[in-house]
């Protein structure tokens, strides 16, 4: 579902309005200028409607704690009711055998439980639930992120990786070449891990996080 260029800016006031913040002051949460939202940046000097950027309202919804479907619902439209079921996994069970094939699709075996999704996406699509806080303050326990095994990994994505010692670990991806991966730790305590292409069994993108 698309939403209009009226309805993005809509959505916006209305979340700021939700949080108890002016424009100005949710824009600075999502470590954004001040006057990114004003509506006097709405319009660029050649006429033309400038819309905010994917990465500032992937900031702005992380800041405050709201998912693409409640911006939705803010934007006007209301979220659809869930119809489908996608696997979950803890993400402490992740690295045992019997969850993953080779190609890190999900099997059929194990105890896999599920979760309600709003809309139907990709075949082989999965979720883990984060236990702990090692990954903090990104995620949190008890987050879900839901994960697309054949979906396009490019550099600063979020990923999930299995590496040849059976462990299973989500990550940032830094840099690939044809020598090596670097994963950076979403726990700032942790440090960056450098592996060669043949350390690492498969890695998937994250494309969702439940909270």
């Amino acid at each position: 579902m698309q939403l209009s260029y009226k309805e993005i800016w809509d959505g916006l006031e209305r979340l700021a309005e939700a949080k108890g913040l002016s424009l100005s002051a949710l824009a600075q949460k999502a470590g954004l200028d001040p006057t990114s939202f004003n509506k006097s940046k709405r319009i660029g000097a050649d006429g033309r409607k400038r819309w905010p950027s994917t990465e500032s309202m992937n900031k702005v919804l992380k800041a405050t704690n709201t998912t693409v479907f409640e911006f939705m619902e803010y934007a006007g439209q209301p979220m659809p009711t869930p119809k489908y079921t996608i696997p979950l996994l803890g993400l402490a069970k992740a690295g045992r055998e019997g969850y993953f094939d080779s190609a890190g699709y999900p099997l059929s075996s194990g105890d896999w439980d599920g979760i309600d999704f709003p809309v139907q996406i990709a075949k082989g699509v999965y979720a883990l639930e984060v236990s702990g806080d090692s990954m903090s303050p990104v995620y949190r326990e008890g987050d879900k992120l839901v994960v697309q095994p054949d979906a396009e990994v490019r550099s600063h994505d979020r990923v999930v990786v299995k590496i040849a010692s059976g462990e299973v670990m989500v990550k940032e991806l830094q840099r690939k070449s044809a020598k090596q991966i670097e994963l950076k730790s979403l726990n700032p305590a942790h440090p960056l891990i450098v592996l060669t292409p043949e350390e690492v069994c498969w890695m998937a993108r994250v494309i969702w996080v439940s909270q």
